[in-house]
């Protein structure tokens, strides 16, 4: 009886088979949210077979500190979003707010409000497309990622699946920002994704988000994008990868 592991290709092919069965649910704060923490799943899953879904929570008129473009318009971010949708053939999507006093203020907004929103009232609601998988914003400096994870989180609780939607897989999804987090353990990745294939579909739909776009060496370049899959791809020994944090598997 050999001792020598089984050959990485069967891992592989189980790991294409799981993730062409899925439904993937994204729960994005902002629009770029989806593109810097799961562009490069997004595309897999299709590629696959699967079902991706996103639910953006709001978008509006933010000045903001860009060299090249200093003020964003609402009308400016749906359309980039909308572009990123139709690339990589994202099954539908919902946005949520779209109104400028609500951008950058979820935390704003009582908890239970945005836990209804995303277990009821949405188009994508957990209650209405039942979703295998849900991607949360991981918690960061941001106050509209920790608002939106948290309501989420409370939406994903356990629960009887005959009667509520429970979703098998939950996680939390990176960014290149968590850097700057009072508490590292606040996202500890336990869970990848093999996006080396991928890698172009991710960096091209940030590309789309073109009012977001920032120079190197910024922290929110596409060379950071790059980077950052890279170094997520090294962490298991592949080409590129997305990290997750994940707070629930039931197989």
């Amino acid at each position: 009886m050999s001792d020598r592991p089984e050959p990485m290709s069967q891992y592989v092919a189980a790991g294409d088979d799981f993730l062409a069965q899925q439904r993937l649910l994204v729960i994005a704060p902002h629009a770029d949210d989806e593109a810097f923490g799961c562009a490069g799943t997004i595309a897999k899953i299709k590629a696959l077979g699967g079902e991706v879904f996103v639910m953006l929570m709001s978008v509006g008129d933010l000045e903001q500190y860009n060299s090249d473009i200093a003020f964003a318009e609402s009308s400016t971010r749906i359309s980039e979003f909308e572009d990123v949708v139709n690339y990589l053939k994202i099954d539908d999507y919902d946005i949520v707010l779209k109104d400028s006093e609500s951008y950058m203020r979820l935390d704003a907004m009582p908890r239970r409000d945005l836990i209804h929103i995303i277990e009821k009232t949405s188009k994508l609601a957990l209650d209405r497309i039942n979703p295998t998988i849900v991607a949360l914003p991981a918690i960061s400096h941001n106050q509209d990622h920790v608002a939106v994870f948290y309501a989420g989180f409370t939406a994903c609780r356990a629960h009887d699946p005959s009667v509520k939607s429970f979703p098998n897989i939950v996680l939390a999804y990176d960014n290149p920002t968590l850097f700057w987090n009072v508490d590292s353990d606040k996202f500890r990745p336990n869970f990848y994704v093999d996006i080396s294939k991928y890698l172009d579909a991710k960096l091209n739909s940030m590309r789309l988000h073109k009012s977001q776009l920032r120079h190197s060496p910024h922290c929110l370049s596409i060379e950071n994008m790059e980077y950052l899959s890279r170094v997520r791809g090294h962490e298991i020994s592949v080409a590129a990868a997305e990290a997750y944090m994940c707070y629930r598997l039931v197989l």
